[in-house]
C-alpha cells in the first residue's frame, strides 16, 4: 500500500504518520523557492554540474518528489548540463502517483514532468530498489524504499551532493541520527555538498562526526537560517567513507582509454549491453556471426515479459519484476507502442495449491478473480494470477533499435572464435583463422551457450546449459480466445499485430542440452497438447490450426541457478572483460535490466536493483565455484 497524504481545504499536504507538513502552509511557492534556494543552490547547482559527464546526488526522504522535479527541471533548462544525472533518493514510505501530481499540481512549470514521473510510478511499495529512467535514459531516478538507516548501510551511490530533506528532527529524529549521517557518509566521493533546511545542533553534531564540515547560512522565510557543507573526511580510507573500488564499483574505467567496447553476440543481452554503455560514453561495436541482428534465440517472432511469482518473494521474483520496468521502459523509448509492442497484462495458471503471493507486493499482481478467469473460458476455480503490467514484446524489433542507437555499431558475419589478452592491456578478438576481427579496453561476450566456449581458453570456466525452445505460430486469431496472453505451462498470444494482419504463437518446448535449432515435429505437437491443456475451450480448433502453422525454434542458455551471470568475470585475472549471460527464457524480462547493471559497474553509477541482488548477478560466483569443483 502507498503511504496516506492528508490534504487540508488550502492544499497543504501532511503527513498523518508523523505529524508534519510535507512543506510550508501556504500557496506552496515557499515549497519550490525551499527547493532551489536551500537545496539546489545550497550545493551550487547548476553550475556544479556543468560540463561533467555525470552527476550524481541523493537525498534522504522523496516525500512528494518536489526536490527531484525541482532539479529536474533546472537539469533540462541548464544549455551547460552534464550528460547525466543520477538522482538517489531514500524514501520508506512512497506515497501515491496522485498524491505526486496533486503535490506538483500549484507549479504549472513541474505538472509535465511530475505527470512524467507519475506514469512508471507502481510496484514502489515494495522494499528494495526500484529504478525509474528519463529523457531517453539521461535522467535515472533510483528509488531506495528503506529504512534511511538500513539504506544507507550500503553504497548505493557516489554523490556528488547531498540534499538532507525529510520531516523535522522533532517529527523524525531517526532520519536525521548520527547512524544515518554516517550512512550518508559512506555514499559521497569526498568534496560532495551538503544542503539542508535544519540547522539543528544534533544534526550538526552528527555530521561532523561522520566527516562533513557545516555551517549555518541566510535560510528562506519562515525559517532564517539553512546548512550548507561539504564531506571533508580527515581519513578517506577510514571504513564506511567513500573510496572508489569498494562495493559494487569498478576503477576499471579510469584506466582505460578511448572508452572503446567490443560487444559480441547482438540478441537482446548484447543489444541491451551496447546500448546501456552507449548511452555512458562508450562507443560499442557489436559483433555477431550472422549477417543480421537477432539471428539467434532473439528472433522469436513475439514473446512476453512477465515477473516470476513467489511466496517468499524470492529472488528471481525481485529481478523479473524490476526487468518488467526496465523493459517496458526501454520499449517506451524504443519501439512503436501497440505494433512492436504493448502492456495487454498476462493471464498466467498455476497449479492448484500455488497462488500465495508475497505479503508486500504492489506491482498489481492479484489472483486471478472470476472475470479473467471468464475471458478465458476457465473455470471460476481455476488456480491463476493476473499480471496487469506484464507486457508482449517483439523481441528483434527492440534488438534492432537498440543496435540503431547513437555510438552503437553492428558487425554482422564476424564470428568470434577466441579472444587474446594485450600485453599493454585490453584484448583482441580472432576469427578462426587467427586475424584480428576488433580490438578494445571492454569487451563484454553475450552470446549465450557460445559464451562458454570463448571462456574455455582462458581457464574460465561458466556452466552455461543451452535449451532449446520451440513455438507455433500462425495468421488470425482463434475463435473465442482471451483478449490478452495467457501463459502457464506453454503459453498463447491471441493476436500480435503485424503488417499483415495479426498472427498468434504458442509454446514454448524446453529441451535443455540441445545446441541444434531445427524445428521438430514432435516439439510441434508437443506444443499443440500443451495449449489444450493450457485453454481447453481451444482444444476442438488446435488439431486444425496447428495442422498448417508455422514453426520457429531457438536455443538459449541457463546457469545452475536460474540467475544470469552479469559483469566481470575476474577483474584482476582478465580486467576489461564481462559477461551478459544465462537469461534463459526470460530474456525478455531480464536482459534490458542486466544491460544496466552491467553498466552501471563499469561506469561506477547507482545500480538499478538492491546491492544483493546485483552481488547474487556476478558473473564470478559461476567460475569461483566452477574453480573450486575442480581443484
Amino acid at each position: 500500500m502507498t503511504e496516506p497524504v492528508d490534504w487540508d481545504a488550502a492544499g497543504n499536504p501532511r503527513s498523518p504518520r508523523f505529524g508534519d507538513m510535507y512543506r510550508n502552509r501556504d500557496d506552496g511557492q515557499a515549497g519550490l523557492a525551499q527547493a532551489r534556494g536551500v537545496f539546489l543552490a545550497g550545493c551550487g547547482l547548476p553550475a556544479g554540474w556543468q560540463g561533467r559527464r555525470s552527476f550524481q546526488i541523493l537525498e534522504t526522504g522523496f516525500g512528494l518528489g518536489l526536490n527531484f522535479l525541482t532539479t529536474w527541471q533546472a537539469w533540462r533548462n541548464d544549455p551547460q548540463r552534464c550528460d547525466r544525472l543520477l538522482f538517489t533518493s531514500v524514501e520508506a514510505f512512497p506515497v501515491s502517483a496522485d498524491d505526486l501530481r496533486r503535490g506538483a499540481a500549484p507549479f504549472p512549470e513541474l505538472q509535465p514532468l511530475a505527470d512524467a514521473l507519475a506514469g512508471p510510478w507502481w510496484g514502489l511499495s515494495a522494499p528494495g530498489v526500484h529504478r525509474l529512467s528519463f529523457d531517453g535514459g539521461r535522467v535515472l531516478l533510483t528509488l531506495v524504499v528503506n529504512d534511511a538507516a538500513a539504506a544507507l548501510r550500503e553504497r548505493l551511490c557516489e554523490a556528488d551532493a547531498v540534499f538532507l530533506d525529510g520531516f523535522s528532527p522533532s517529527a523524525n529524529p531517526g532520519i536525521w541520527s548520527a547512524d544515518v549521517m554516517r550512512g550518508v557518509a559512506r555514499n559521497c566521493r569526498p568534496g560532495a555538498a551538503i544542503a539542508s533546511y535544519t540547522i539543528a545542533r544534533t544534526v550538526l553534531d552528527a555530521l561532523a562526526q561522520a566527516g562533513f564540515s557545516a555551517e549555518r547560512a541566510p535560510g528562506l522565510p519562515p525559517k532564517r537560517d539553512r546548512l550548507v557543507g561539504r564531506y571533508n573526511p580527515v581519513f578517506q580510507g577510514k571504513p564506511g567513507h567513500s573510496q572508489r573500488g569498494h562495493s559494487h564499483f569498478s576503477s576499471f574505467i579510469d584506466s582505460t582509454e578511448g572508452r572503446r567496447c567490443v560487444v559480441v553476440g547482438a540478441g537482446l543481452a548484447g543489444s541491451s549491453a551496447a546500448l546501456s554503455l552507449a548511452r555512458r560514453g562508450w562507443a560499442v561495436t557489436v559483433l555477431d556471426r550472422a549477417a543480421e541482428p537477432a539471428a539467434g534465440a532473439s528472433g522469436l517472432p513475439a514473446g512476453l515479459a512477465v515477473p516470476h511469482a513467489s511466496p517468499d518473494d524470492n529472488a528471481l521474483s525481485r529481478l523479473t519484476r524490476a526487468g518488467l520496468r526496465a523493459t517496458t521502459q526501454r520499449a517506451q523509448e524504443c519501439l512503436q507502442e501497440g505494433s512492436d509492442w504493448a502492456v495487454s497484462g498476462v493471464l498466467e495458471r498455476r497449479d492448484a495449491g500455488k497462488t500465495r503471493l508475497p505479503g508486500r507486493l504492489d506491482d498489481g499482481c492479484a489472483v486471478a478473480g472470476p472475470g479473467h478467469l471468464a475471458a478465458a473460458r476457465l473455470p471460476a476455480d481455476t488456480p491463476a494470477f493476473w499480471h496487469p503490467r506484464a507486457a508482449w514484446l517483439k523481441p528483434a524489433a527492440l534488438v534492432r533499435a537498440q543496435l540503431a542507437a547513437p555510438g552503437v555499431t553492428f558487425v554482422g558475419q564476424a564470428a568470434v572464435a577466441s579472444l587474446r589478452q594485450q600485453p599493454n592491456g585490453g584484448w583482441a578478438l580472432l576469427d578462426a583463422a587467427g586475424a584480428v576481427l576488433a580490438q578494445a579496453p571492454l569487451v563484454v561476450l553475450a552470446g549465450a551457450a557460445d559464451t562458454a566456449a570463448l571462456l574455455q581458453p582462458l581457464g574460465a570456466a561458466l556452466p552455461l546449459n543451452p535449451l532449446r525452445g520451440q513455438v507455433a505460430f500462425g495468421p488470425g486469431g482463434w475463435s473465442g480466445a482471451p483478449a490478452t496472453p495467457v501463459n502457464g505451462d506453454g503459453a498463447l498470444l491471441p493476436a500480435v499485430p503485424s503488417p499483415d494482419g495479426p498472427f498468434w504463437l504458442a509454446g514454448s518446448t524446453f529441451e535443455r542440452d540441445a545446441r541444434d535449432a531445427a524445428t521438430t515435429d514432435a516439439d510441434h505437437a508437443a506444443n499443440a497438447e500443451r495449449l489444450a491443456r493450457l485453454l481447453p475451450a481451444l482444444a476442438p480448433q488446435v488439431a486444425e490450426r496447428f495442422a498448417t502453422a508455422g514453426r520457429w525454434a531457438g536455443v538459449r542458455a541457463t546457469l545452475p541457478d536460474r540467475l544470469p551471470a552479469v559483469g566481470f568475470i575476474d577483474a584482476e585475472r582478465w580486467p576489461g572483460l564481462a559477461v551478459l549471460a544465462g537469461l534463459g527464457a526470460r530474456g525478455l524480462s531480464l536482459a534490458v535490466l542486466c544491460g544496466e547493471v552491467l553498466a552501471a559497474e563499469v561506469a561506477g553509477e547507482p545500480l538499478p536493483v538492491a546491492p544483493k541482488l546485483a552481488r547474487m548477478l556476478r558473473a564470478g560466483r559461476c567460475t569461483a565455484a566452477q574453480t573450486a569443483l575442480s581443484a
